[in-house]
């Protein structure tokens, strides 16, 4: 039997980039997964909507629910959480990854998308989290995984864009705090953070567009990380900052990353928020500063 066949997912953020591919990878395990996200009809500059992803899950020998949720709203988490549990009897891990993004100064950054931001990827992960805890309480191996960065506390991560950090870094220390809060409870809380760009709409659409997409990796190596992540013991693997590549060398055993290139032979941009003591595993190269300029 495959990890995770019959376990149910709960993934908000799911109908393309990241979240889905995550589904998409316990998809191939024979897995349930609840599609959280706000895209419902195609969208003119984002790909993916929760029925195509849904289709997708399903093509990949999943089950799929398909979920219309803004995670700001309390009422809507509910009713999503409700759907899921009538679909599939319960939930077993509860993967946070929708988020918003702006990097703009604070002087910048309008009352709205500081709200925006902090509303989805503080606020809304915490929800989500406390909608799903009495179901994973009962789970066998209970995990919530946080898209966040680990907690290196450098003026070089916040300057220039101080809202989103911040609202990034409260995810992770939901994390840092839910581990002890649920330890005797059994569930795992534990964040994950890519090393270089991941080639996603906010990747090509605010960041860097076709340059900076030929040098990220495709979002398959965070689903094979967050995939060996649900595979651990949720009484002993909790409150870590887990970068995807050292996860997958040293606990998975991966030595040859090149698979997960857009573009085989270029060097990685680096990824925001990764501590300068995280060395990346033996043959990653990371494109210099000059060169993101």
């Amino acid at each position: 039997m495959s990890e995770l066949a019959g376990k149910t997912l709960l993934i908000t953020g799911a109908s393309r980039g990241i979240g889905l591919a995550i589904g998409l990878r316990a998809a191939r395990d024979g897995a349930n997964v609840a599609i959280l996200a706000k895209t419902a009809e195609p969208h003119p500059k984002l790909p993916g909507t929760i029925h195509t992803a849904a289709a997708e899950i399903e093509a990949a020998g999943g089950k799929a629910l398909a979920l219309q949720c803004d995670i700001r709203d309390e009422a809507q988490i509910a009713e999503a959480v409700g759907k899921t549990l009538d679909a599939f009897g319960g939930i077993d891990i509860c993967v946070n990854n929708a988020s918003a993004i702006s990097l703009t100064k604070l002087e910048d950054t309008e009352a709205k998308r500081i709200d925006l931001m902090f509303g989805i990827n503080a606020r809304g992960s915490m929800l989500v989290t406390k909608a799903c805890l009495p179901y994973l309480k009962k789970a066998t191996n209970p995990h919530v995984l946080m898209l966040s960065p680990p907690l290196d506390m450098k003026p070089q991560w916040f300057a220039g864009h101080v809202a989103y950090s911040i609202a990034k870094y409260g995810m992770s220390l939901a994390v840092l705090g839910l581990a002890r809060e649920l330890s005797g409870d059994g569930i795992a809380v534990n964040a994950l953070w890519p090393r270089t760009t991941i080639a996603t709409a906010a990747i090509e659409n605010i960041l860097g567009g076709d340059k900076l997409m030929k040098m990220s990796r495709k979002p398959d190596i965070l689903a094979d990380a967050a995939h060996l992540v649900f595979c651990q013991d949720a009484k002993s693997f909790s409150g870590r900052f887990l970068i995807d590549d050292t996860f997958l060398h040293e606990v998975g055993g991966v030595s040859d990353f090149d698979a997960y290139k857009v573009v085989p032979d270029a060097l990685l941009a680096p990824d925001f928020f990764v501590p300068d003591d995280m060395r990346p595993p033996p043959g990653v190269r990371l494109a210099p500063a000059s060169m993101l300029k």
